[in-house]
């Protein structure tokens, strides 16, 4: 078969198809080009338009300054403070490990602190800055600034820095801040828990309240260079406060009665007997709100956590002690309210025979009625008594009278204690009420745990003879308060039995209050910790009693009640009873009061606030030693 001959006009004819082809395809593609970049110009320019300004612009969120905390006179408690502070934003840093040997040695930063901020660094994203220190004092803010143009990414400013100028004295009362951990973060995914110098509520009113004391954040749009340069500043918008909280508290009166309590360990609560304002709230030992508040180093933590006065503890809410004797009023209603005639006379000589067991007295008070019983503090009386009412009903009437109650306070994890019944017998240990039970629940011992707030609630509803309930918040609305429903006489015999324990020949004789014509009521406690065997008032601290006293004053015309608590403190009337002498004593006349505390902090090596100063110092000596 013969091949045609390719002619030039078939050459010409298929490069001409061949040119359709290709120059089709192109046509095509570019086609598709110019519609995709009219797409990407036109359809998607809001798009790449925002990630473009993303690139340029950043945006740093400032922290809202929290509301105050002041007390019911508009003192404050917890506030603001400003202060000198140092970021690092790692996009801007040249030399990391150089920057950072600077600030280790301008600052002072210790190792637990490079630790921190190495961390923060490789975890940071993004133009966030990482926090280098806080609260810098002066001087080291201006070497700082000196320096500055040597080290790119150091970023110094002024900020605010949360402040508790009573320090210990409110610890357990305001809790304290700090930095959001990664959990709290997790939770909300809130981008202000990432921003340096933005710290929340932790422990106490400061986390009750967070809500309303945190304040909205403001923000400040920067212009950044590729390489995230700072060009300019953009609009900034101011943050807004939080709100300002009036409390109940007088911030006075619970300063002294923290610097009162010395060294002991326990809590004193004071509580207006009309409205239920709650005027002091004092948990000792206590830590300073402030180093916890500006981050606490691993050593003061460890020596906090080993002392063995707790420091750490809120013993006025979470705080468990048997009552003592001072329940022995709440039982004389108890009893009244069952027929006991208080006039009826009862020969104590030391102690009864309850079954195969003898309780022995701490005296043989010889022959007592009721009142004299409640003056002298005659367990054999109440031993006696209990075994002729019902269990029941008797344990009713102290837990309407505060005891075993949980109160609708602002405060985290309260701890409301027991008040043993025999069908809350039955229900938790399935067994029946025995004679000694009474007699322990009859003196506060047993399974009796009571908290210092109660303590306080119990003697200001028998002194105003109302329902009163405990208020930390001076904005919660007020209900009517309901009068006790308890006889009127038998509220009488009872208040003039615990005058007499502190004006007459009672237990508290020695804490008469220094004041003319304002007498005080009370009613002393001592709990035993441990068997007779191992306990001891002058043995080992942790084997001592507990000292307890409640009063109210003026006897009379009842306006404040105090409950008082000193763990391990040995006996209610020389350890509880004259503190609380000297803080009612505050209430009516201050200048008595600290005419009487000036030679007891003498004794203990000065203030409350010096006293601290000097512990702070110690631990920042040990903690230099350990980083030698």
């Amino acid at each position: 078969m013969k091949h045609q001959p390719i002619t030039p006009v078939h050459q010409s004819l298929t490069f001409s198809r061949r040119m359709m082809v290709f120059g089709g395809a192109q046509a095509a593609i570019g086609a598709l080009l110019v519609g995709r970049l009219g797409w990407l110009s036109i359809a998607e320019n809001e798009h790449y338009s925002l990630l473009s300004e993303s690139n340029r612009v950043q945006l740093i969120v400032v922290p809202p300054r929290r509301g105050w905390l002041v007390d019911r006179n508009g003192v404050p408690i917890a506030i603001n403070r400003s202060d000198f502070r140092v970021d690092l934003v790692p996009q801007q840093l040249e030399q990391p490990e150089q920057t950072l040997k600077s600030l280790a040695k301008i600052l002072d930063l210790d190792t637990d602190a490079m630790d921190r901020i190495l961390r923060d660094l490789k975890q940071s994203r993004g133009f966030q800055p990482v926090q280098v220190a806080e609260n810098v004092p002066y001087e080291q803010y201006a070497a700082l600034m000196v320096r500055l143009p040597e080290l790119p990414g150091v970023r110094p400013m002024r900020g605010f820095s949360r402040y508790y100028p009573h320090g210990p004295a409110v610890a357990h009362l305001v809790g304290y801040v700090g930095t959001p951990s990664a959990e709290e973060y997790e939770k909300t995914k809130n981008p202000l828990f990432l921003t340096p110098g933005f710290k929340i509520g932790k422990q106490g009113l400061e986390k009750t309240l967070e809500p309303y004391v945190r304040g909205t954040p403001g923000g400040q749009r920067i212009e950044v260079t590729a390489r995230g340069k700072l060009v300019k500043e953009l609009d900034p918008q101011p943050d807004r406060s939080g709100q300002t909280v009036k409390l109940t508290i007088d911030a006075g009166l619970q300063e002294f009665a923290a610097r009162r309590m010395g060294d002991n360990s326990g809590a004193l609560v004071a509580m207006d007997v009309a409205s239920g304002d709650l005027l002091a709230y004092v948990s000792m030992p206590a830590f300073d709100p402030n180093s916890f508040s500006q981050g606490i180093g691993r050593t003061e933590w460890k020596m906090l956590s080993e002392n063995d006065h707790i420091p750490l503890l809120n013993k006025v809410a979470q705080g468990l002690y048997p009552s003592g004797s001072t329940i022995k009023p709440a039982m004389a209603l108890a009893f009244l309210k069952q027929g006991i005639d208080p006039n009826r006379k009862f020969h104590c000589s030391g102690g009864v025979q309850i079954g195969n067991r003898y309780f022995r007295d701490d005296a043989a008070h010889g022959t007592v009625d009721m009142h004299s019983a409640i003056e002298h503090s005659c367990n054999a009386y109440f031993w006696a008594m209990g075994l002729k009412t019902d269990p029941q009903l008797t344990t009713e009437m102290v837990n309407y009278l505060g005891y075993g109650q949980e109160f609708d306070l602002p405060i985290p994890s309260q701890r409301f204690g027991t008040m043993p019944s025999p069908s809350w017998l039955e229900e938790k240990y399935h067994r029946q009420w025995q004679g000694y039970d009474t007699a322990n629940t009859s003196i506060g011992q047993g399974y009796v745990l009571v908290n210092p707030i109660q303590l306080a609630v119990m003697p200001a509803r028998i002194a105003s003879g109302t329902l009163v309930q405990p208020r930390l918040l001076m904005g919660t609305p007020r209900k009517p308060i309901p009068p006790l429903a308890v006889d009127p006489e038998h509220l009488d015999y009872v208040r003039k039995a615990m005058a007499a324990v502190v004006n007459e020949h009672g237990t508290a004789v020695a804490s008469k209050l220094p004041l003319d014509g304002v007498l005080m009521a009370g009613k002393t406690g001592t709990a035993q910790v441990f068997k007779l065997g191992a306990r001891g008032h002058q043995s080992n601290w942790a084997l001592r009693d507990h000292a307890l006293f409640i009063g109210f004053a003026p006897a009379d015309k009842p306006r404040y009640a105090i409950g008082c608590i000193i763990e391990h403190g040995g006996f209610g009337a020389s350890a509880a009873a004259p503190i609380v002498k000297d803080t009612m004593t505050y209430l009516f006349d201050k200048q008595k009061a600290y005419a009487a505390l000036a030679p007891l902090e003498e004794q203990w090596g000065g203030t409350l606030a010096e006293r601290n100063a000097r512990e702070l110092n110690r631990i920042k000596a040990v903690a230099r030693a350990n980083s030698a």
